[in-house]
């Protein structure tokens, strides 16, 4: 590489961490007037007294009862959404590489600030927000946007499967780009249930794309994932046990379905289940305790998802979070290893 090319490649990926830190000091900002009107106007999180399948939620309730006698203020999603948005409209918009994941955060948002609404603003008991059906069917017809767009304007009907190729797909890229969104942005969600344990996973897959992206010399789009890094570092300042506030379904379901697309965006939805294997355990644990409980009336788990089970069992959730986040840091590794290997770059 000759001295004017490393110059110029310095140059660009200066320019791409110095997002990471735009957002990180942002979202800083943000961060008092959020706190300011939360406890003014009491965005209280309430918690639902059923299960899934209708059962009370005796174990998680008795857990995490200290957390809600103390009034913790949910929806903190929208420091991190607002401070990526603006990050992004200013320093980094980009058709083919910044527009799918930016509407993917902004439509995952909109959906959960609907639900932590009428979540803080319900009243009566077990209110918990929208029905899991209609949650469900709004991200959906999310995913299947953006998949249209993905398909129809950018042109892309082919995955790369990792040592075998790519293999066309045509118009099924559409449903399979809308799954994908669905399943991330729920996965993420349900694993949004301990102090920094979602906002810290997050931030580690999207460090790993990022640094994929960086190898498939696609700077933009890596660009946005360590804007949501640096967003994510600021939110886990105050997120980390005990917790100031929550982020809310506002900022799971933005992370999850963004998540889902930059997996799209990179060509690299084969890694996606390793680089985020925790909320993979999560999302499977809640699904195999619910098929269990169903079906044969038991349950696998004393409490699910799995990060409930190990507090159950006696682990403090400051062990369970970390665990958790030392799991991923080493699952993104591997899979930043095969994307080396794999021919994704």
């Amino acid at each position: 590489m000759t001295t004017t090319a490393l110059t110029d490649l310095t140059g660009e990926l200066n320019s791409t961490f110095l997002l990471s830190v735009g957002a990180f000091l942002l979202a800083m900002i943000l961060t008092p007037l959020y706190t300011f009107l939360a406890y003014k106007y009491k965005f209280w999180k309430k918690q639902r007294t059923t299960t899934t399948t209708g059962e009370k939620l005796e174990v998680f309730n008795k857990l995490h009862a200290g957390k809600f006698k103390r009034n913790i203020p949910t929806m903190a999603g929208v420091i991190f959404v607002t401070a990526i948005t603006v990050v992004t409209l200013v320093f980094n918009l980009d058709r083919g590489e910044t527009w799918l994941p930016l509407a993917a955060l902004v439509g995952g948002a909109l959906v959960g600030l609907i639900d932590d609404v009428i979540n803080v603003r319900g009243h009566g008991d077990g209110v918990a927000g929208l029905r899991s059906s209609f949650k469900f069917t709004m991200i959906t017809a999310i995913g299947i946007g953006l998949g249209w767009f993905f398909f129809v304007k950018l042109g892309i009907s082919a995955v790369h499967i990792p040592f075998l190729g790519d293999v066309a797909l045509g118009w099924l890229m559409i449903p399979i780009f809308a799954f994908v969104v669905v399943a991330t942005g729920n996965a993420v969600n349900i694993s949004d249930g301990m102090d920094g344990l979602a906002g810290g996973l997050t931030a580690i897959s999207f460090g790993a794309f990022g640094v994929i992206a960086l190898f498939q010399g696609h700077l933009i789009l890596a660009g946005f994932c360590f804007t949501v890094v640096g967003a994510l570092l600021s939110y886990l300042w105050f997120n980390i046990y005990p917790a100031r506030f929550f982020m809310g379904d506002i900022g799971s379901f933005a992370l999850g379905t963004s998540l889902g697309v930059v997996a799209m965006m990179t060509n690299a939805i084969f890694l996606l289940p390793i680089i985020g294997i925790v909320f993979v355990i999560e999302a499977g644990s809640s699904l195999i305790q619910i098929t269990s409980k169903r079906l044969f009336k038991k349950k696998v788990f004393i409490s699910a998802p799995i990060h409930q089970h190990f507090e159950a069992s006696g682990w403090p959730e400051t062990k369970v979070t970390m665990r958790f986040w030392v799991i991923g840091t080493v699952a993104a590794f591997i899979g930043v290893l095969l994307a080396l290997a794999g021919g994704h770059i």
